[in-house]
């Protein structure tokens, strides 16, 4: 493929920025632009900027929550040298984190033939969305929303962490979207369900956009747009994590599941007239 273009490059940007963090999956979004704008969606070297500049929006949660990361890190490190340190909370939720992480990087390898090539159709993304949505509205309501954010353990963080694995599958269904959903059903409530999905897609996508690095500016992708793209994913992501944040303190998740099936509906009326290519 010709190289991405800095305009390409600067929307794919405020798309990844925008729709990283809400339930309504970045993947499907991003495969959508680049579908209208005339890009493959299945080619490698769109697959890899895809995953690049994810690290923009990464580097938004850093700085967003840089305090409790911070205080997160430093209970893991005293941890490791003191052993009366191990019972702090923090210092098991930094390693909750690390185990709850291993599933989704053990498929994404397996799984990488499938995932870049039939997996990437945009039928798929139409599907994903749609049955995401149906996921999402059933734990809104199955939750009981009782629990905070400091009456996690280990089998929520592995649960929802493992969550991460149907959006990496089916592109459309959403990373936030499944993991949030995953930690409604086990009633934690709204807020405590988006600073955990928050928490563990730092390593998860810091990890796939260094992954992909090199197929995304092998391949011709281009150093200027990557760098593009990633700044402008950054400063829009870190807009809509504040955003997002206060809007779950007090509503409901309606607004994306109905969003999520206009545009699945919209998608799948696209592909079959034609309009888009798979």
């Amino acid at each position: 493929m010709s190289a991405i273009s800095l305009g390409q490059a600067t929307i794919l940007g405020i798309v990844e920025g925008i729709t990283e963090f809400l339930p309504i999956s970045s993947t499907g979004h991003l495969k959508i632009a680049e579908g209208l704008m005339g890009i493959p969606v299945d080619d490698p070297a769109v697959v890899g900027f895809s995953a690049v500049i994810q690290v923009g929006a990464i580097a938004a949660v850093l700085v967003y929550f840089s305090k409790d990361i911070a205080r997160i890190v430093t209970a893991w490190v005293r941890g490791l040298a003191d052993k009366e340190q191990r019972y702090h909370h923090d210092y098991k939720f930094a390693w909750w984190i690390i185990f709850a992480t291993a599933p989704i990087v053990v498929v994404g390898l397996a799984a990488t033939p499938l995932i870049d090539g039939p997996l990437a159709s945009l039928w798929v993304v139409a599907v994903s969305l749609l049955v995401g949505s149906g996921v999402m509205w059933a734990a809104d309501r199955m939750g009981r929303h009782k629990r905070g954010e400091d009456d996690t353990d280990l089998r929520d963080t592995m649960l929802v962490g493992s969550a991460q694995i149907l959006a990496l599958l089916f592109p459309g269904f959403s990373r936030s979207g499944a993991t949030m959903s995953t930690a409604l059903m086990l009633d934690l409530d709204r807020v405590a369900a988006t600073r955990l999905s928050f928490y563990l897609g730092i390593p998860a996508l810091t990890g796939a956009g260094l992954y992909e690095l090199k197929d995304a500016v092998g391949t011709g992708a281009g150093a200027a747009p990557l760098v593009v793209g990633t700044a402008v994913s950054f400063g829009v992501a870190y807009a809509s994590i504040a955003w997002l944040l206060k809007y779950v303190a007090r509503h409901s998740f309606n607004a994306f599941v109905v969003y999520r099936v206009v545009v699945g509906v919209l998608l799948l009326g696209l592909l079959a007239t034609g309009v888009l290519s798979a």
